[in-house]
């Protein structure tokens, strides 16, 4: 049921939790916690009952450490990506990564790219 509700609103749903996310991230270090994670799906009105939330938190928390990360969590969540978004992708990074270093540093991105 969570997935076919996000992939009704699922780009929109995604964008603001990720947003809502990063704005209680308060030190950046990407893990969300039970309460914070129960919190989110509340605004965003996906609520569950108790028992499918302790599941999902489960599924989550392999690790049983009491916090999930949040690329996981999408990950979990979505799956991966096809093939025509992996190409995609690749195209993006291999544009970015214009000295072919396997890493791009933060100011390469900004010359590339604006979030605004």
């Amino acid at each position: 049921i969570f997935r076919e509700t996000l992939s009704k609103r699922g780009v929109r749903i995604i964008t603001g939790l990720g947003k809502y996310f990063r704005q209680i991230d308060k030190n950046r270090n990407g893990f969300l916690s039970q309460a914070a994670l129960k919190e989110a799906l509340k605004l965003f009105h996906l609520e569950m009952p108790e028992g499918d939330f302790e599941s999902l938190w489960l599924i989550l928390d392999d690790s049983k450490s009491d916090k999930v990360d949040y690329g996981e969590f999408t990950h979990t969540i979505f799956g991966e990506m096809n093939e025509y978004r992996k190409a995609f992708v690749r195209k993006a990074y291999m544009k970015l990564d214009f000295n072919k270093t396997g890493s791009v540093p933060m100011v390469d991105i900004r010359k590339c790219y604006c979030a605004k």
